[in-house]
Formats: structure tokens, C-alpha cells, sequence
């Protein structure tokens, strides 16, 4: 029965996290946390996640193309070059101590309500696709792979901030090639965790099936940006949860 409550509970997160991850980014810091808390090891928590990731990622590509917003080819250009970072990141997150993940969780977890707290000067107007590739955005984005396969929390905001600011896209396009690229790099990813069975599939289905749904709603709605009540609540329980897992009480 305990375990029932468990699956129920990681589907509602779920659909909060994915809602969550499409509009900005940090949805993974209510689901990966919650994970550990329920009982999985940080490690597996990591792996058993990217189920989910996967999932949700490809709800909201599959709804971005529904709504007409689409650039596919540049997507899948953008997501090929975090590959190599993110198998490098997976690889060496499978490999460290739970209690170095544990606190390495919980300095990132500060640092994203840091990021949520500070005044973002986005510019919300409908600029034209992306028609050409800066150098820069190359190893930004190996960068960018190689973190959101070592962790992967925070990471939507590392993408919108890259996307947005050295290829000059609109917010809409941001997160439609946003979802695309957590997709392709985190098949890899989850790859590598299955082979050090580092992955709880009953609990990472319920959780994607949650992501998906809010994934799905959240790209119809990523340009309304009507998040402000879960963000407060969001900022508060992620510094909790990051002084619990730093042992600071």
C-alpha cells in the first residue's frame, strides 16, 4: 500500500515537474529530490529521472509540432552537440559516491533558487527561426550536455539562457528546441544508468506518465508564463530540501 501512495504521489509531482520544465526549467528539483526522499539511492534517483525526462520531452515536442512550432532540423543540430557531453557526465555520475552526489545536489539546488529569485529581463516578442549558428553556441552546448547528463537539474534554464541570448529565438522556439535537446541527450544518458542498474522502472513510469501530461498542457501555455504561485512555492521547498541534503538540520 506504501508503495501505491509512492506511485500516486510521483504522478502528481510528475505533472507539476513537467508543466514545470517546459514553460522555464527546475522541474527536476521537485521530482529527483522527492525520489530520494521516498527511498532510492541519489544515484539511482538521477537514473530512475531521466525515464521521465525522456517521456515528458517527447509529449511536449509532439504537442509543439501540433501547435505549429517547429524547426526540426536545427533541433536535432543543437541536440547532437551535447551528446558527447552528456555521455561524459552520465558516465562519471554513475561512478561517484551517493553522499558526493548528495552533496553536490544540494549546492545546485541552491544556485537554481538563486536563478529563480533574480530579475530575468526577457523579452517576451515573436522574432524569426534561427538561420544561422554562431561558434560560440558549440561548446556552450557540449557544456550544457555534459551538466545535464552529470545532474540535470536547472538545466532548462542553462538552454532558454544559450538559446535565447546567442541565437536570438523567440521564448516559444526556445522551449520547442529546448525539449527536443533534453530528448536526444538524455537517451544516452538513461542508457548508461540502465547498464549500472541504476533505474527503478515502476516509480520512473509513474513519474513519466505525469511529466507527459504536464509537459503536453505546459507547451500549449509556455508563452502565457502563468507559473508565478508554483514558482514561490517551488523556491521554498527547494530550500529545504537543499539544506537537508547538505545536513544543515
Amino acid at each position: 500500500m506504501e508503495d501505491f501512495y509512492s506511485i500516486i504521489l510521483l504522478f502528481v509531482l510528475g505533472a507539476v515537474a513537467g508543466f514545470i520544465n517546459v514553460m522555464a526549467g527546475g522541474g527536476s528539483s521537485i521530482t529527483l529530490p522527492a525520489l530520494i526522499f521516498l527511498g532510492l539511492d541519489p544515484n539511482v534517483a538521477n537514473g530512475t529521472n531521466r525515464i521521465a525526462l525522456i517521456f515528458q520531452n517527447l509529449s511536449a515536442a509532439v504537442s509543439f509540432k501540433r501547435e505549429d512550432v517547429s524547426q526540426l532540423k536545427i533541433s536535432i543540430l543543437l541536440a547532437f552537440l551535447t551528446l558527447p557531453g552528456a555521455i561524459i557526465g552520465a558516465v562519471i555520475a554513475t561512478n561517484i559516491s551517493n553522499y558526493l552526489f548528495k552533496q553536490i545536489l544540494g549546492i545546485v539546488m541552491i544556485a537554481v533558487v538563486i536563478t529563480m529569485v533574480l530579475p530575468k529581463k526577457v523579452k517576451e516578442e515573436y522574432k524569426s527561426k534561427v538561420t544561422k549558428i554562431p561558434w560560440t553556441i558549440y561548446p556552450v552546448m557540449f557544456f550544457i550536455g555534459f551538466y545535464g547528463g552529470f545532474i540535470q537539474l536547472g538545466v532548462g534554464f542553462l538552454l532558454m539562457a544559450a538559446l535565447h541570448y546567442i541565437l536570438k529565438v523567440n521564448l516559444v522556439f526556445v522551449n520547442m528546441h529546448k525539449v527536443i535537446i533534453v530528448l536526444v541527450y538524455t537517451i544516452p544518458a538513461l542508457f548508461i544508468f540502465i547498464l549500472n542498474r541504476q533505474v527503478n522502472w515502476e516509480w520512473g513510469l509513474s513519474l513519466a506518465i505525469g511529466n507527459s501530461i504536464g509537459a503536453w498542457w505546459s507547451a500549449k501555455l509556455s508563452v502565457k508564463k502563468g507559473e508565478k504561485i508554483i514558482r514561490i512555492v517551488l523556491i521554498f521547498a527547494i530550500i529545504i530540501m537543499s539544506f537537508k541534503l547538505l545536513n544543515i538540520f
